[in-house]
C-alpha cells in the first residue's frame, strides 16, 4: 500500500491552523516593533548613569525598559511560532534569526540596568517607591532585583554576557535543528500493511500498538538513529552543561541548581525531597511493571512494552471538536466563565495549530506574548492522549489569559513552577471526570492504566530526568566532562533503578537521554513532577470543597509572577515547601496500582 506520508504545511486546511496572523496582519508591523524596540532601548541606554538619581528617573527608566522588551517579545514569539510551523521553511528560519539578533542587541543595550540599580542601597530604592505612587506596581520586581545583588556582575561584564547570549544558546539551537529537521527515522509498517513515517509525533502511538513486532521496530529504529549521533549529541549537551556551570560560577552561585532555584526562592530541599520521596515509592512502580509483565504474558518485559495499554480501550477515535466538548464537560468544576472562555478560544478565535505536518516542531506547547492570544501548538492524532494534551496546554493558556487580563506587563508571565500546576489541574479533573462517568469494569481498568501511566510519565519519569540532570551537572562542577559513555551509563543505571528488575535490559534505552529537548533548559523538568503533585492536591480540594476552593484557584490564576511561586500556590491552598503534596500524590499512585492489580486479576 501507499506509504502514509506526512502532509506539507500547505496541504493542511487553514481551519486547522492557529490564527497567528492576528499578531501581525501585515509583517511590516513586525518590522515596526523591531525598530521601536531598538529605539526605546537606545533611549533607555541614554539614561545610563542616572537611572537611580531620583524616583522620577527610576520610573522613566523602568517604563522605557518595559516598553522595549514588550515590543521585542511580541516579534520574538511570532517568529518563533512561524518557524515551528515548519522548521525547514528557510524564510521563517531567517526571520527568527533576525529577530533573535535584534533581541540580543536590545538585551545588550539594556544590560546595565540591573548592575546600575544594584549600586544603590535597598533603602534608597524602596524610598523612591514609597515617594512615587506610579512605582508601586514595580515594588515586588525591585525587591526581587535587589535580592540578586551578590549575583550581578559589573555593567561592563553584564554587557559582555548579554552580547554573548545568542552564542551561548547555540547548543539548544543546534540540537533543535538536528532533532526536528536533520534526523530522519524511516518508517514502520502497521498491522494493515500501511507504512507510517516514524516521527516524534508517531513514536509513542506506535509503541502503543498491540503488535510487539511493530513496537520493537519503532523502538529500535528510533534509537538506532540516536545511537548513530550519540557522540555528536553528547558533545552538544556537554557544552550546554558547561555553559550552565561557567555562568553560575561567574554569578557567584554555589551550584547550577542554586542558580536555577534561588531567583524564585525555591529551597533546594524541594528538589532533593522530590527525588527522595519518589525513591521510597519505587516499589509501587516495580509492582506496576510486574503487573504489566504478567498481563501481557511475556517472559521478558522490554522498554518497548511499557506504553501499550494492558487493558482494552473502547476503541474510540476523537475529532478535535469531540476533544473540546469532552474538555468542557470535565472542566465544569472550574466554573462557567472558565469553560466558555476556553471553548471560544479553541473553536472560534483559533488559538490552536492542530495537526502534524512535515517540519513542524514535535510535541505540544502553549505560547504567546502579553499582547497576543495564548496560542497552542500540538500534533493531534485523535487519541484519548490528545484530549489530555489539549486540556494540559489549555490550562497553560487559561493561566496566561487570566494573568494578562489582571496583571501589568511586568508580572504577565509565570514561573515554570506555577505554570505546570495550571496545566495539570486540568488533566487531573479530566481523568476524575472520565472515571466518575465510567460504568464498565474493562473501561475503568483502561482508564486507571492510563492514569497510572500519566503518573509514570510525569511524576516518576520527570523525577528520573531531574536526578539525571543533578548527576551530570555535579560531574562537570567537579571538573569532569560529559562523555557519551558516561551519559549513557548514568542514564541506564537510573532507568534500571526506576523501572525495576521486571524490565529486561537492552542496548537502546541508554540513548533515551539524548532525545529529551527539555535538558537544554536545565533543572526545568522537576517542576512537572512538583506541579503534578500540587495539581492533584488542588483538584482534590476543588472537587471536595466546591466553589470556595474553585475561587481560591481562579484567584491564583490571576497572580502571574507577582510573588514568589510557593507563596502564590498558598493562595490555591497548597504549601509546596512541605512534603505533603508529593507524598499524597504518591499515595494515590500506590492505590491506583493496587486497584489495577485487582481489576486485571478479576
Amino acid at each position: 500500500m501507499k506509504k502514509n506520508e506526512l502532509k506539507t504545511r500547505d496541504e493542511i486546511s487553514n481551519e486547522y491552523k492557529w490564527n497567528i496572523e492576528a499578531m501581525y496582519p501585515d509583517e511590516s508591523l513586525l518590522e515596526e516593533d523591531l525598530s521601536c524596540g531598538i529605539s526605546l532601548a537606545d533611549e533607555f541606554a541614554a539614561m545610563q548613569g542616572h537611572i537611580a538619581d531620583s524616583a522620577d528617573t527610576l520610573y522613566d527608566a523602568i517604563s522605557n525598559y518595559e516598553s522595549a522588551i514588550r515590543h521585542i517579545e511580541k516579534a520574538f514569539v511570532y517568529s518563533h511560532m512561524k518557524r515551528d510551523e515548519d522548521n525547514s521553511n528557510a524564510s521563517y528560519t531567517e526571520l527568527y534569526s533576525k529577530v533573535v539578533s535584534v533581541y540580543t542587541q536590545i538585551m545588550a543595550k539594556t544590560s546595565f540596568f540591573t548592575p546600575e540599580l544594584l549600586e544603590s542601597s535597598v533603602e534608597t530604592i524602596m524610598a523612591y517607591v514609597d515617594a512615587k505612587p506610579e512605582l508601586e506596581k514595580y515594588r515586588f520586581m525591585l525587591e526581587q532585583m535587589m535580592l540578586q545583588k551578590e549575583h550581578t556582575l559589573s555593567k561592563e561584564q553584564e554587557y559582555i554576557m548579554s552580547s554573548l547570549s545568542e552564542a551561548l544558546n547555540a547548543p539548544d539551537e543546534i540540537f533543535t535543528v538536528l532533532n526536528d529537521v536533520d534526523m530522519v527515522f524511516g518508517s514502520v509498517r502497521d498491522e494493515n500493511g500501511t507504512e507510517h513515517a516514524l516521527t516524534h509525533g508517531t513514536y509513542i502511538h506506535l509503541l502503543e500498538s498491540p503488535s510487539r513486532d511493530i513496537r520493537k521496530e519503532a523502538y529500535t529504529k528510533l534509537y538506532d538513529k540516536y545511537k548513530e549521533f550519540n557522540n555528536t549529541i553528547s558533545t552538544i549537551y556537554n557544552f550546554n552543561v558547561k555553559e550552565d556551570v561557567i555562568t553560575s560560577s561567574l554569578r557567584n552561585y554555589s551550584s547550577c541548581l542554586d542558580s536555577a532555584l534561588s531567583g524564585n526562592r525555591i529551597p533546594e530541599s524541594v528538589y532533593t525531597n522530590l527525588i527522595d520521596a519518589v525513591h521510597k515509592a519505587l516499589p509501587s512502580m516495580h509492582k506496576y511493571m510486574e503487573i504489566r509483565k504478567r498481563v501481557l504474558g511475556l517472559d521478558e518485559l522490554k522498554m518497548y512494552d511499557v506504553h501499550v495499554p494492558i487493558a482494552e480501550p473502547d476503541g474510540a477515535s476523537y475529532s478535535f471538536e469531540d476533544a473540546v466538548a469532552t474538555a468542557a464537560k470535565a472542566l465544569e468544576p472550574l466554573g462557567e466563565e472558565y469553560v466558555s472562555i476556553l471553548e471560544n478560544g479553541l473553536l472560534n478565535e483559533k488559538w490552536v495549530d492542530i495537526y502534524e505536518n512535515k517540519g513542524k516542531t514535535s510535541g505540544a506547547y502553549s505560547f504567546g506574548s502579553y499582547d497576543s492570544y495564548p496560542y497552542i501548538l500540538m500534533n493531534f492524532m485523535g487519541e484519548l492522549r490528545d484530549i489530555f494534551t489539549l486540556v494540559h496546554e489549555g490550562g497553560h493558556s487559561m493561566h496566561s489569559y487570566y494573568t494578562r487580563r489582571t496583571q501589568p506587563y511586568i508580572y504577565g508571565d509565570h514561573s515554570i513552577f506555577t505554570a505546570e500546576v495550571a496545566s495539570t489541574v486540568n488533566e487531573t479533573l479530566l481523568i476524575r471526570y472520565l472515571l466518575d462517568n465510567c460504568k464498565d469494569d474493562k473501561q475503568r481498568a483502561y482508564l486507571i492504566n492510563f492514569y497510572i501511566d500519566e503518573f509514570k510519565s510525569t511524576l516518576f519519569r520527570q523525577t528520573m530526568f531531574a536526578e539525571f540532570e543533578l548527576i551530570v551537572h555535579k560531574k562537570v562542577e567537579e571538573g569532569g566532562s560529559l562523555t557519551a559513555e558516561f551519559l549513557n551509563s548514568t542514564y541506564n543505571e537510573l532507568n534500571n533503578m526506576y523501572f525495576g528488575s521486571s524490565i529486561s535490559e537492552d542496548d537502546m534505552i541508554q540513548y533515551e537521554w539524548s532525545r529529551i529537548p527539555h535538558f537544554y533548559r536545565s533543572f526545568y523538568v522537576y517542576q512537572y513532577a512538583t506541579g503534578y503533585s500540587a495539581a492533584n492536591a488542588i483538584a482534590n480540594r476543588i472537587l471536595t470543597l466546591g466553589e470556595t476552593a474553585r475561587d481560591d484557584y481562579l484567584k491564583f490564576l490571576t497572580t502571574g509572577s507577582s510573588d514568589y511561586p510557593i507563596e502564590l500556590l498558598k493562595i490555591a491552598g497548597v504549601d509546596m515547601s512541605t512534603e505533603e503534596p508529593v507524598l499524597s500524590a504518591l499515595s494515590t499512585f500506590s492505590e491506583l496500582v493496587d486497584e489495577l492489580d485487582e481489576l486485571m486479576r478479576g
